[in-house]
């Protein structure tokens, strides 16, 4: 039993890995949105550690979906993983730049690149797994609902 579902845990257990260093490296400065003038539509502070939390299981799940499909069927999954990786790197990077650098148009310009990564990861995936394309949509939309976030920001706080 623990073979079928050992990718599905470690694939979870290492988005939500990112996801904890994350917040780790960045929990000094967190309060900063609390701080700053933020625009309509901002959810409350609470609500971003449970939906990341979330977002982070699905992101593992779909990455599992897509090891799997790849050993199961003996099919080249390698780009659509690097791009899974490179899009979770970015995430990263983009917490540091927001809360920690406080660089709130260059934060901006990372979430671009993030939700361009997210997109084609999307694509990607959906050639291998339907399912694990589909897993990743919430995901695209709460970095929508953040890049416009992240922009209103740099616009209010400049």
């Amino acid at each position: 039993m623990w073979k079928k579902y050992k990718p599905y845990v470690l694939s979870v257990a290492f988005a939500l890995l990112v996801g904890g260093l994350s917040a780790f490296v960045t929990r000094d400065n967190m309060n900063i949105y609390e701080k700053i003038n933020t625009p309509p539509l901002s959810p409350p502070g609470w609500i971003f550690p449970i939906v990341w939390t979330v977002l982070f299981i699905l992101m593992g799940i779909s990455s599992a979906r897509i090891y799997i499909k790849g050993k199961e069927e003996g099919i080249d999954v390698s780009s659509a993983l690097k791009t899974y990786l490179w899009q979770l790197g970015t995430n990263f990077i983009w917490s540091i730049l927001f809360f920690n650098r406080q660089q709130f148009f260059l934060s901006f310009l990372w979430i671009i690149a993030l939700w361009w990564l997210i997109f084609t990861m999307i694509k990607q995936f959906k050639k291998i797994d339907p399912l694990a394309a589909k897993l990743q949509i919430p995901y695209l939309l709460w970095v929508t609902f953040a890049g416009y976030l992240n922009f209103m920001i740099w616009l209010l706080n400049r």
